[in-house]
């Protein structure tokens, strides 16, 4: 059985958010052309509590980009962002909602983040994701959103770390790419690990 995963596409992540992704806006067109062929449709949301502890604003004498630890794994700092009961956090309007058959949300836990779908960063709580596709005897995932540098990587290598078969619709994604090479080693990574790299108009399910 397979499975098609939004990966966090939401207001704060487009172009006007407030951590935007360029050109993130630019995937939606094909997200909503890929539903209609997929029965189960998931979508991850971030989902953080204004006191996050991967904000900047909340560490004193910090800004977006540092590297500090937090609580054991280290943490990049972001921009506030995806804050719950925020318009930021909502998903993108112009994503065909109605689609969405299950909604996991993630990064609930101030005290560590979590870019995986299935798992915080430091693999101490899971989502309920690896749950909900056991249930419907899922296999294979297709997975496409943003970031493809942080939320996308992280979700795909659990994926196959629980031996799910994972594709990468790779034009349905976007990078924060800090560094230039962040993308491409991303992808390399992936690959690596076992994930099929596609593009839209070769995927056959």
């Amino acid at each position: 059985m397979n499975a098609l995963l939004l990966i966090d596409i939401q207001n704060d992540f487009l172009p006007t958010g407030a951590l935007p992704v360029p050109e993130g806006d630019q995937i939606i067109p094909i997200a909503n052309a890929l539903m209609p062929r997929f029965s189960h449709i998931v979508a991850t949301q971030d989902w953080h509590p204004a006191d996050h502890g991967s904000f900047a604003a909340n560490h004193p004498g910090k800004k977006p980009g540092d590297l500090i630890t937090l609580n054991g794994p280290p943490q990049i700092l972001w921009p506030t962002h995806c804050v719950q009961n925020t318009p930021g956090a909502e998903f993108a309007p112009a994503i065909d909602r109605a689609r969405i058959t299950h909604i996991i949300q993630k990064g609930t836990d101030p005290a560590i983040d979590s870019y995986s779908g299935f798992f915080d960063n430091g693999h101490r709580k899971a989502t309920g994701l690896h749950d909900y596709l056991r249930a419907h005897n899922i296999t294979h995932l297709h997975l496409l959103g943003l970031a493809t540098d942080y939320c996308v990587k992280f979700t795909a290598l659990d994926a196959r770390q629980l031996g799910y078969t994972v594709t990468l619709i790779e034009d349905a994604c976007r990078g924060v790419n800090h560094k230039p090479t962040d993308v491409a080693d991303a992808l390399t990574e992936m690959h690596h690990a076992g994930v099929h790299l596609i593009h839209s108009p070769l995927l056959s399910i």
